[in-house]
């Protein structure tokens, strides 16, 4: 009998990417956490880490105490003309 709940990582990321519009067709200044992390293929918490410590490629903006990252920025960082 199979489990009804499948944790694989093709599971994840499957659903993930249809949750995520292509980075050249983001229309926001700024994106969240979740956002950016999958266009930068690293874990949402690797950039909270990035925005704690201010070490990482990217500076996120705060707004209302919680972390906005540019989506120019991501691009930039990416190597993806708008």
């Amino acid at each position: 009998m199979q489990s009804a709940t499948h944790h694989s990582s093709e599971a994840r990321n499957g659903a993930s990417a249809a949750q995520f519009p292509p980075l050249d067709r983001e229309t926001r200044a700024a994106v969240d956490t979740e956002t950016a992390a999958y266009h930068l293929s690293r874990e949402p918490q690797t950039l909270r880490v990035w925005a704690c410590k201010e070490n990482g490629p990217l500076r996120p903006l705060r707004v209302n105490g919680r972390l906005a990252w540019p989506t120019a920025e991501i691009r930039r960082l990416l190597g993806v003309a708008q």
